[in-house]
């Protein structure tokens, strides 16, 4: 390589370019492994039962009044007798809209207990939770959602609970009304849940639903009740609080955590009494848990990928500044290899993650790209005891590299200082720096061909390369 400084940084810069492409194939095959690990976590989590959630108990009263409806019916023409076909309208007794009415108040309590599930080298988090809901139907009032000529149908009223999937239902499911039981059925409606005949529901007073069911991922439920008080405990000790509403309060210790939640009814857009279904509605104001698993070295691995032109360019930028320019210069060949080391790290970051997880795999992984590159700086780039700068930085570097990863919150902070740094030292390490090489004095017979041509120029002294080139 040419040992002109501005022409070496320059040929620098477009090797750290070209390191683009193996960076951008380390970021395909982390994808793919990535998509592997989601799909088997879909899986696994599908036969356990799958994200659940609750949205209901909700009083379905059906109304029945005048229905219109057009009717063809044939005529004769009294004068020509012809055959004639008309609409005519029909007004009969039929089902109407029925009406909807939520609970005044609404008591939950979820207990939850986890277990980890193996699928290859995937461990998925599965649930299994017993819940019991308190709850009132007030019915006084409905009249007055009522069109002219129509009437309750109270002994066909329906109570109806909607969950994500009845396939996860486990063990008894049991509605009681004081000391009266209510056989449960899966609901016909149009989404999976149960439902009770309940009959005239004005003498019900307090209901109790208990329920035991499996999950995986997530556990959310709506708040139906005019007034929802929900308490959930587990034993999973990483939360991570979701929906339409935070807990009001929150307990996270290592052997699990418990959350409450206390939400009126003007904090959700659902009407007390209506004529239409508010499943739809509820279904966007659900709230509750994910079960978060904090080892998700994908990601990690996804920000390593971004960083890693900035670690792969301090490294290129420590190797030029280190080196013996005069004796021996590193060539272009070498720069690339120490890149695709540093790529080749972030590949056996994800594979040994998979293995043992993300901070021993991280320290190996690292170890072993600082001690590669360090002997090749010894051995290949003859840096000698220079050779302990390069491998001071890459310590240095891995070590912040592993900070960013940890801390998500000041990872930009932290890159963007490192980047401020490396460029600040850069150009007080070459503050003096001749960057076209060698100042020429005049008449060392060095100058070009073609200021040699200029009118008024000296004729090139003998002997010089220049002079002989023109003999004839």
């Amino acid at each position: 390589m040419p040992r002109s400084p501005g022409f070496r940084f320059f040929v620098v810069g477009v090797l750290i370019l070209l390191m683009f492409i193996p960076l951008f194939f380390v970021g395909e095959v982390i994808e793919s492994r990535a998509d592997y690990s989601r799909e088997t976590i879909r899986t696994v989590s599908q036969d356990w039962g799958g994200a659940q959630r609750i949205t209901g108990p909700q009083l379905i009263v059906p109304v029945e009044g005048p229905v219109t409806r057009q009717e063809r019916r044939e005529t004769v023409d009294p004068r020509t007798g012809e055959r004639l076909f008309e609409l005519v309208d029909v007004t009969e007794t039929g089902r109407r809209a029925s009406v909807y009415v939520l609970p005044e108040r609404f008591d939950v309590a979820l207990e939850t207990g986890t277990e980890e599930r193996s699928r290859g080298i995937f461990r998925v988090p599965v649930y299994t939770t017993e819940a019991e809901m308190r709850f009132d139907l007030p019915v006084t009032g409905l009249d007055d959602h009522l069109g002219p000529e129509e009437r309750l149908l109270w002994d066909e009223a329906e109570l109806v609970i909607g969950l994500r999937d009845n396939r996860a239902l486990r063990g008894a499911a049991t509605l009681s009304a004081g000391t009266r039981d209510l056989p449960l059925e899966p609901w016909a409606g149009a989404e999976a849940g149960i439902a009770a005949a309940v009959g005239d529901p004005r003498e019900l007073g307090e209901l109790t639903l208990r329920l035991g069911f499996n999950g995986a991922q997530s556990l959310t439920l709506a708040p139906m009740g005019r007034t929802s008080e929900v308490r959930m405990v587990s034993d999973w000790p990483h939360p991570s609080f979701t929906g339409a509403f935070l807990p009001d309060s929150s307990e996270i210790t290592e052997e699990g955590f418990e959350a409450n939640w206390t939400i009126p009814h003007l904090a959700r857009n659902l009407p007390q009494v209506g004529r239409e279904d508010p499943l739809t509605q509820a279904v966007t104001d659900t709230f509750g848990v994910r079960f978060f698993q904090p080892n998700d070295f994908y990601q990690k691995a996804f920000r390593a990928a971004r960083y890693g032109i900035l670690f792969i360019a301090l490294t290129f930028l420590t190797v030029l500044l280190i080196e013996d320019r005069q004796a021996r210069p590193a060539h272009p060949v070498q720069y690339l290899l120490i890149g695709l080391a540093q790529s080749v790290f972030l590949l056996l970051m994800v594979a040994y993650a998979e293995q043992i997880g993300f901070g021993a795999a991280y320290a190996l992984s690292a170890a072993a790209t600082t001690a590669l590159i360090t002997l090749y700086g010894a051995a290949a780039l003859k840096l000698g005891r220079r050779t302990l700068v390069l491998g001071a930085l890459l310590t240095v570097l891995y070590t912040v590299i592993y900070m960013i990863l940890r801390s998500e919150d000041y990872a930009l902070v932290a890159g963007s200082t490192l980047a401020f740094a490396a460029l600040a030292g850069t150009m007080f390490a070459t503050r003096n720096e001749e960057w076209t090489g060698p100042e020429r004095k005049p008449g060392d017979g060095r100058r070009g061909w073609f200021a040699s041509r200029l009118p008024g120029s000296p004729a090139p002294a003998p002997g010089t390369p220049l002079a002989k080139a023109e003999s004839p």
